[in-house]
């Protein structure tokens, strides 16, 4: 049966699932003391995934773009020199202090061990993005694979020449679009999949020339969900799309519009079994699961691919994971991983950060190619398996709790025994283990804080730098054909922010190219537009607008829109 708790960090109670109480068992690992929205928090916490900051690298001094910044405490390696041979992790091994806790131990290994600048590799032409592989020509993404001339997106996969979108994956010619694959030359198209020239369209499914359309399948030449003739679509499409400012913005009303009476699928579930949570396909047996495909048995988890039996997990698999994971972040072909960061293809690690093909590694930081280490020291088989039952009995004999409380500044000088809650071991503590700020990460763009709140909470917060707000140097002409490609020179200022932008080159060509105009708002604020259209990672109980059936959904009870079951919705498609 599964059980009630009083989440640590909210206070608020949450349901231990069934399978989470037999994995932890199994696993060895107690069972969690966090909500599953507060893990899903603490792990975000953990990845910074678009603040980019110019510094020195630690080893050749030459000027870097980085995920650090330059006052961070952590030595920070360009990535050529970080994944070439001229340094090694071992180097900064230590012996396990039987005398200190575990957290402090690794706090200090993590301060000593150089950290890669940018997780861009594979890439060509791809310098000012974050979390970048296998792509070129790419300018201020987050998170892209496989990707060519895209600019200003969020995870983006095998797509070409897409603008400020976010997961639009296997597409082409798009532009601000969002939960969408296999497309080619849509704008603003939203949940959706196998769409060309789709313009101002929602929840739509192997369509063609459709605009302001939602709900249809396999529609060609449709305009506000009815038939029309392909002079009546080209018709309203110069209408909204013409190179005009004002023109788009009109459009742009009027889909919000549309969007407002289009009755809501309750989740965006496909080919799938036996499943709770949102946009997933091709999964089974998964609970409480956002973003994930192909994958089997993950729990509590958001973004995965190709995983199976993963719990509380944040970005696993992309190649595949054949599990356990738990409670890690970013986490690539793993098995038999726990409490850990940014490790690939690698097996039986615990709390261990940047690892690479390693195997039985305890408290380890940036090894490639070792297995039985311990705070990067290394260990023959049979020391390796002495050792590490010794340490986690130790973690379990020391709290969690006292480390918070040294951080604070508000530590007791009496000792107590640590409650079962508040061992170190099964504990993964973003406050110790985290290298950026709240405000740097992806933490605070899904679940916001501000700074007091983070901080009240136990997070590292990061004041940013005050830039200087100039004025713009120019006026935005009002349609794109009046925009000369000496244009670039100009620095311009967001309407909404008053932050200083640039358009680049690239930029000038693809709006000419679309018919679109530019944009008067700073990528920050364009980011923010996009991530608002996202519903929370939160299922809610409510009942069908239609039928009356008690559905999970991420539109909570309390918002207007109209919401179906999946029996409802699918009657509802034209």
């Amino acid at each position: 049966m599964p059980q009630i708790a009083i989440c640590t960090a909210s206070g608020e109670k949450f349901e231990i699932l069934d399978k989470e109480i037999e994995f932890c068992k199994k696993m060895g690992f107690p069972l969690p003391t966090l909500s599953p929205t507060e893990r899903f928090r603490a792990l975000m916490a953990f990845r910074n995934e678009s603040k980019l900051y110019h510094r020195k690298c630690d080893a050749t001094g030459e000027d870097i773009i980085s995920a650090y910044a330059k006052d961070s405490p952590y030595k920070v390696y360009k990535n050529s020199v970080w994944w070439g041979d001229s340094w090694d992790a071992l180097e900064y091994g230590r012996d396990y202090d039987f005398s200190k806790p575990f957290f402090e131990q690794f706090q200090a290994l993590q301060l000593a061990v150089p950290k890669e600048g940018t997780s861009i590799f594979n890439s060509e032409n791809c310098d000012y993005n974050s979390h970048v592989r296998e792509s070129r020509n790419c300018y201020m993404n987050s998170l892209s694979v496989k990707c060519e001339d895209v600019y200003y997106s969020y995870w983006m996969v095998n797509s070409k020449n897409v603008f400020d979108s976010m997961i639009t994956n296997n597409s082409t010619l798009c532009y601000f679009c969002s939960n969408v694959d296999s497309s080619y030359g849509c704008l603003f198209l939203e949940e959706a999949n196998n769409c060309t020239d789709c313009f101002f369209c929602y929840q739509a499914h192997g369509c063609k020339n459709c605009i302001f359309s939602s709900n249809i399948s396999n529609k060609n030449y449709y305009a506000f969900n009815k038939k029309c003739t392909k002079e009546e679509f080209e018709e309203i499409k110069k209408k909204y799309i013409n190179g005009s400012f004002k023109s788009l913005e009109e459009g742009k009303k009027e889909f919000e519009k549309m969007k407002k009476a289009t009755k809501q699928r309750a989740v965006h579930n496909l080919n799938c079994e036996n499943v709770t949570g949102d946009h997933l396909y091709n999964c089974r047996n998964c609970e409480n699961a956002y973003e994930g495909s192909n994958s089997e048995d993950c729990i509590n988890s958001i973004s995965f691919d190709n995983a199976n039996s993963i719990y509380s997990c944040y970005s696993s698999g992309w190649p595949n994971c054949p599990g356990p994971v738990y409670m890690s972040v970013v986490t690539r072909g793993c098995q038999d991983v726990a409490f850990g960061y940014y490790n690939w293809f690698s097996s039986k690690l615990r709390y261990c950060e940047g690892m690479n093909t390693c195997d039985s590694c305890f408290g380890c930081v940036g090894l490639r190619h070792k297995n039985y280490c311990i705070l990067n020291k290394q260990y023959t088989k049979e020391e390796y398996e002495e050792l590490v039952p010794r340490i986690i009995d130790h973690m379990r004999a020391h709290g969690a709790s006292a480390q918070f409380e040294r951080e604070s500044g508000s530590a007791s000088s009496s000792k107590t025994e640590p409650k079962d809650k508040d061992q170190e071991f099964g504990q993964f503590p973003v406050s110790i283990f985290s290298t950026f700020a709240y405000n740097e990460t992806a933490a605070q763009d899904f679940f916001p804080l501000e700074k007091e709140q983070a901080l009240k909470m136990g997070f590292k917060w990061r004041d940013e730098e005050v830039k200087a707000k100039k004025p713009a140097t120019a006026e935005i002409p009002e349609n794109i054909k009046d925009v000369p490609e000496t244009f670039i020179k100009e620095v311009l200022a967001c309407e909404n922010c008053k932050e200083n932008y640039k358009i680049i080159e690239q930029e000038i060509r693809f709006y000419k190219q679309m018919n679109l105009p530019i944009p008067r708002i700073c990528l920050k604020c364009r980011q923010k537009q996009r991530a608002e259209k996202r519903n929370l990672f939160k299922l809610f109980k409510r009942k069908c607008s239609n039928c009356g059936t008690e559905t999970n959904t991420t539109f909570s009870p309390d918002r207007p829109e109209t919401v179906y079951c999946e029996k409802c919705y699918l009657e509802t498609i034209d």
